[in-house]
């Protein structure tokens, strides 16, 4: 059964926060309540939903509220910023506060996972900062970033799915959550689906949509058993018009159809398939540390996406990356100690990264720091800037097709080899392209830091045609 909503065309002047507050708004709220363990007004309550909407002092959509209160498996495509988090985190929290335990089952598990490991930790905490806010005397036990137990004897984990879901196995689980259900392998839905057969659970999927196959795709089709909703940011009250305009203006119609009329398109396409990057991977078995070493570097703004650093291996034409690490929230003197400390550990035959934007004042103090400014290179893939070879005054520039269409090569000729590393996976899988109307192509991901650091590493394989840095 599939619901669409309209757009509430007059915007919200409500002093009461909505569905869109952050996390340190519920974590100040969790952090302050007094409420009671008896709960007699959320047990008791005519309205569940309408009673915690108001001890958190927001205000719903009436899809976030229809969805809250729909029963059995539910799949939810929403738009970016349209609060489909936010109504799963208070969906799962009511379901956690209100399960009474059957007899003769062990630990009744809600499992929260995720195609992105990092948001499916964060709509675990904001599960968590809700029920501190509205019965904190039901936690037992320790809670951790990833463990909660309540007095009902109910356990939420929050844990990664993997490529196929090993780790989730062997859980008593009665809710499974999905946070981004798109970028999740198939293999996984098949590894969890009997145990919730066993226990008579239901699932929960949530994601923006990419692509028109897989089994969040599926939940949306005719005789899924699923119940769907559909929303997009157009229709969310709180969402600027100004802001949606730009981004109309500065994205493709196929891309703005995907990330915020929330639609499957067929047009937009996978850069790296599933199946290529599953082809590349290989188990590690012992450290890596023969041939020349090249590292990768995708600068975030700060509080914006992760700082990327990716660490190649080239030997006997091929590449095999042998380290991976993400920052988060730190000042560009911490990206410019950590670039320094990699080469020391590796002894980079030459360090690319992204001269645009933030990354610019990261390369120019390096340039100066005599242990790697003979090794640094700029790699801006967002323009025209850099030439292939650069004892040359004219000839063909470094385009972002060149980088990612260089990596695809040598994966498709079985040249790269990657570890089984989930965020790294997560970040291939997100890049997506399609071709404008000028019959230009466009390459774009929504998680794409490891993968741009990883194809500027890569880079390391067509310089050395151009003995630039081959001996």
């Amino acid at each position: 059964m599939a619901r669409k909503y309209s757009r509430t065309k007059k915007r919200s002047k409500s002093s009461k926060k909505d569905s869109s507050s952050s996390s340190s708004y519920l974590k100040t709220l969790s952090e302050n309540s007094t409420a009671s363990e008896k709960g007699e007004h959320l047990w008791n309550a005519e309205d569940a939903v309408e009673y915690v909407s108001k001890k958190l002092g927001i205000e719903l959509d009436q899809w976030q509220k229809d969805y809250i209160n729909a029963e059995g498996d539910t799949a939810v495509r929403a738009g970016r910023q349209s609060g489909k988090s936010f109504a799963q985190s208070i969906r799962t929290a009511i379901f956690c506060m209100k399960y009474k335990k059957e007899k003769g089952m062990a630990e009744p598990t809600v499992l929260i996972t995720g195609g992105v490991e990092r948001q499916a930790y964060e709509l675990y905490m904001k599960v968590q900062r809700i029920i501190l806010a509205i019965a904190p005397k039901m936690e037992r036990g320790r809670t951790t970033m990833q463990r909660m137990t309540l007095s009902n004897g109910l356990r939420i984990l929050a844990l990664p799915c993997g490529r196929d879901g090993a780790g989730l196995r062997n859980y008593a689980v009665i809710r499974l959550v999905v946070d981004e259900a798109h970028y999740v392998h198939d293999d996984v839905y098949t590894a969890v689906e009997p145990m919730l057969a066993t226990t008579g659970g239901f699932m929960d999927l949530l994601s923006t949509p990419r692509g028109n196959k897989g089994r969040f795709y599926e939940a949306f089709q005719e005789g899924s058993g699923f119940t769907t909703f559909h929303t997009t940011s157009e229709e969310c009250p709180r969402i600027p018009e100004d802001f949606l305009e730009k981004k109309r203006k500065s994205m493709t119609k196929l891309q703005y159809a995907q990330e915020y009329l929330a639609e499957f398109l067929d047009s937009l396409q996978q850069f790296f398939p599933r199946s290529m990057i599953d082809a590349c991977i290989r188990p590690e078995v012992t450290p890596f540390s023969s041939g020349r070493f090249f590292l990768g570097v995708d600068v975030a703004r700060y509080g914006g996406d992760e700082n990327a650093f990716v660490v190649v291996s080239y030997i006997r034409n091929k590449i095999r990356v042998v380290h991976i690490e993400t920052t988060e929230r730190v000042a560009a003197t911490d990206t410019i100690d950590r670039i320094i400390d990699l080469n020391t550990k590796y002894n980079f035959k030459k360090i690319y990264i992204d001269d645009g934007g933030v990354g610019g004042p990261v390369l120019d103090v390096l340039l100066k720091n005599k242990a790697v400014k003979r090794k640094m290179k700029g790699l801006n893939n967002a323009s025209r800037s850099v030439l292939a070879d650069p004892k040359k005054k004219k000839g063909k520039k470094i385009m972002k097709e060149d980088l990612y269409g260089n990596t695809r090569r040598m994966m498709e000729r079985a040249q790269i080899i990657l570890p089984d590393n989930i965020k790294m996976m997560e970040s291939l899988l997100s890049i997506q392209f399609e071709y404008t109307d000028n019959n230009n192509l466009r390459i774009f991901g929504r998680y794409s830091h490891i993968a741009e650091a990883m194809v500027r590493a890569c880079w390391c394989e067509v310089e050395k045609s151009l003995n630039i840095w081959f001996a």
